[in-house]
């Protein structure tokens, strides 16, 4: 399964034997089109495939879809932007890579269908709305791995099918569909993201502070390269007549390569108090990076939500923190404050995509920022549905291992 447009969801590396058999049937079909063997090209051969689909005209609509997005151009997806997701153009390409384009598309309108389907299921079609979450992907090494009821938990909480209180009493298998700690309705948001008695037992801050010490920790070590990082002086590279520009290392710019004495402070273990010579305040973010000399400090506030209500929690902590963020501008800090949302079951916000880069977490680092950062988010969840029916003193006691 793969992406389409900003639907974002668990994308598995296998595909239905209905979608390969209309790929590898295009494929054929366009080597015998485009064959530079003059006498193939021109002897019109038509592909077989019977009589629902026709491989020939499924190559014109894809190319006429090509030819509407180049028409339509460069369009604003969800809320990241132009340009966030690169478009190759059809007619830009040429030989093979204008038939992987091509074969991408009727890809495409394959999951297109697929989708369309989702959509009219509420529940296992929820992930249809995560509009601000990134994509996971599961390859072969993890569905191989020796944990694999790990993998198979992400897949069945996406989808819905996990054997909650509510499922059961849907599939006939249980008498009540009753939260076993609450007399609320046990569906799976409510076992994982709503339910009062464990918001008052500390069960969700705990998966909180699991996912808070995985992004700390990453910062801690960004902190520490950019102590190190000192931008080379621009110089002017000639170039002698006949030979090829080289390459040059790109420069790694943000705001942790702007000072030199940045200090995290983490709201772990004990409550984070904010610094009173910058503002007096109650509130108690979750992270604090400060540079004296440079007088900049960046605000990040984390909260791990139900996938489909990040967006809701977004607003809800940029409103919060509104009032201090101006109060410590006009005291002459430069501030930059962004919350930061990663999903209960361990898909990032886009929002921690864009803290990673405008702190100038780049590359492979970024990618380990947000792996890590998911994974603790994953792996908290799944603990707290292994253990939803047991006393929080006694999940205490072994998850200190």
């Amino acid at each position: 399964m793969e992406r389409t447009g900003f639907i974002t969801y668990t994308a598995l590396p296998l595909s239905g034997l209905t979608e390969e058999f209309m790929v590898v049937r295009t494929r054929e079909a366009l080597q015998y089109r485009d064959s530079r063997d003059c006498k193939v090209s021109s002897a019109c051969i038509e592909v077989r495939t019977g009589r629902k689909w026709n491989a020939g005209k499924a190559v014109e609509v894809a190319e006429s879809r090509l030819r509407q997005k180049a028409l339509v151009g460069t369009v604003a997806t969800g809320r990241v932007g132009l340009d966030y997701f690169p478009q190759t153009l059809v007619s830009q390409v040429h030989g093979k890579e204008r038939h992987h384009l091509l074969q991408e598309e009727v890809r495409a309108s394959v999951e297109e269908e697929r989708v369309s389907r989702m959509v009219g299921l509420q529940q296992q079609g929820a992930w249809t709305r995560w509009e601000s979450t990134l994509q996971r992907r599961i390859t072969w090494a993890n569905i191989l791995q020796a944990d694999f009821q790990q993998v198979r938990f992400l897949v069945q909480a996406v989808y819905d099918v996990l054997p909650s209180p509510s499922n059961l009493h849907v599939w006939g298998k249980n008498e009540t569909p009753y939260c076993l700690l609450c007399s609320e309705r046990g569906s799976l948001e409510h076992l994982l993201s709503s339910c009062p008695k464990a918001l008052a037992d500390g069960r969700y801050r705990w998966r909180h502070d699991q996912v808070l010490k995985a992004i700390a920790e990453s910062l801690a070590s960004a902190i520490s390269t950019s102590k190190n990082h000192h931008a080379p002086k621009k110089a002017v590279h000639f170039i002698k007549a006949g030979e090829k520009p080289q390459a040059l290392p790109q420069l790694t710019t943000g705001l942790l390569h702007k000072a030199s004495d940045w200090q995290l402070e983490v709201d772990l273990g004990k409550q984070l108090r904010f610094p009173h010579h910058i503002a007096k305040t109650r509130l108690c973010p979750d992270i604090t990076i400060i540079s004296e000399a440079s007088r900049q400090l960046i605000i990040l506030e984390l909260t791990v939500p139900w996938e489909e209500r990040i967006e809701e929690a977004n607003e809800r902590k940029c409103a919060k923190y509104q009032e201090l963020v101006e109060e410590c501008r006009e005291r002459g800090w430069r501030t930059f404050y962004e919350p930061i949302e990663i999903g209960c079951r361990g898909f990032a916000g886009r929002s921690l995509c864009k803290v990673l880069r405008r702190l100038g977490i780049t590359g492979v680092a970024k990618k380990r920022a947000i792996r890590s950062a998911s994974e603790a988010a994953e792996k908290a969840t799944r603990w707290l549905w292994i253990k939803r029916a047991d006393p929080w003193t006694a999940i205490g006691t072994q998850v200190g291992t």
